[in-house]
């Protein structure tokens, strides 16, 4: 429910605050196929916003239109308030969001720290020259950067691993890699594109708890998609439910659980 001064009380009584991202009537076409169809939510600051929906429904393809892979043919992306003009993903990346794919994007033949190391690419400001001969305001770049860097690898536990090659590492440990990288950014808005996708129990649980960790430590707002839906329900703070490209569903876990097109979407119930 929301407070009087605009905040949003959670069902277990956390306050998170105001709106940062709002998707104002979204409709992202392929050809003559509607991938979005005229779909408005929010995000709000210091939540973890699940987006939740059967496969095909769109959810990746909103994560695109979020973290500026896709451009919609029609509706607006409000960013703290404003509309945000057309922009290319490292320009989306430059204004404090970072992401994880779905499909694990690492540079495999790179260390895990080096892999980490990317992530600072946006605050970066020496040139390649400066770089090159590594001294002046390089150096102490590179210095500052590595710091942080050192400080999210010691967050995710993945201190051992640090000097080993990506390639060699189970698919568990290239996801944690992978948020780090994203970590290492200091997104304002992190993007999570089905985390824990073909993890098992243990590597779930062990990502839930860093997720749940980076929010509360670091006060860093989630958006996040997931088919495991008791994942969804424990870590979400509120759900928004997307079908064939439509919104069917938002709220707290407890009133899309009771949802019934929510339900009858996922159970294949007719009416």
């Amino acid at each position: 429910m929301k407070d009087t001064d605009g905040s949003y009380i959670t069902e277990d009584g956390r306050k998170i605050g105001g709106v940062v991202m709002e998707m104002k009537n979204i409709t992202l076409k392929f050809g003559g196929v509607n991938a979005i169809s005229d779909i408005s939510f929010d995000i709000r600051e210091g939540e973890i916003r699940a987006i939740i929906g059967p496969n095909g429904a769109g959810k990746s393809s909103m994560l695109n239109v979020i973290s500026g892979f896709y451009i919609p043919q029609e509706g607006e992306v409000w960013f703290h308030g404003k509309p945000r003009p057309q922009m290319k993903p490292y320009e989306v990346a430059r204004q404090g969001i970072a992401r994880t794919f779905q499909n694990i994007a690492l540079f495999e033949g790179m260390s895990v720290l080096d892999n980490v190391m990317t992530g600072r690419l946006t605050h970066m400001k020496s040139g390649l020259f400066a770089q090159a001969i590594w001294k002046g305001r390089a150096e102490k770049e590179e210095i500052a950067n590595r710091e942080i860097v050192e400080k999210v690898i010691d967050f995710l536990e993945i201190q051992a691993i640090r000097k080993t090659p990506v390639a060699g590492l189970p698919y568990g440990l290239k996801k944690r890699v992978e948020l780090a990288r994203a970590l290492a950014a200091e997104p304002r808005l992190l993007l999570l594109d089905e985390p824990m996708a073909g993890m098992n129990v243990e590597e779930k649980e062990d990502m839930c708890r860093f997720i749940l960790d980076v929010n509360d430590e670091f006060g860093t707002t989630i958006a996040l998609i997931e088919h495991d839906m008791g994942v969804v329900m424990d870590l979400s703070d509120r759900v928004v439910v997307m079908d064939y490209g439509k919104k069917i569903g938002d709220g707290t876990p407890e009133e899309v659980r009771a949802n019934q097109e929510v339900i009858d979407a996922y159970l294949g119930v007719q009416h």
